[in-house]
């Protein structure tokens, strides 16, 4: 069964997506590419660790959200710099 979104739910997801975005526009002009999968991995790990650390000390929803958001805007980039650079390679050769 197909379930639909309310309004209040596609305005929240509307709110995350644009804070994702600017989360990974930000990660973007600070810091380098991933220079390989491996690398891609460990910072997406690094994230996912730093909410799990939240997590398990029953953290503040705030924190919650903004390391929840830090691993969605790393999973973005490991496939912008990371999979999307492979896709491009193997076009060109």
């Amino acid at each position: 069964m197909k379930r639909v979104m309310n309004n209040q739910q596609e305005k929240n997801i509307d709110v995350i997506l644009a804070d994702v975005k600017n989360e990974l526009t930000r990660a973007i002009d600070l810091f380098e590419t991933f220079h390989s999968a491996h690398e891609g991995y460990g910072v997406l790990l690094e994230e996912v660790d730093e909410l799990w650390d939240i997590v398990k000390i029953n953290g503040d929803n705030e924190a919650m959200i903004e390391e929840a958001i830090q691993v969605a805007a790393m999973a973005v980039r490991f496939v912008l710099d990371v999979c999307m650079r492979r896709v491009n390679d193997n076009e060109h050769t």
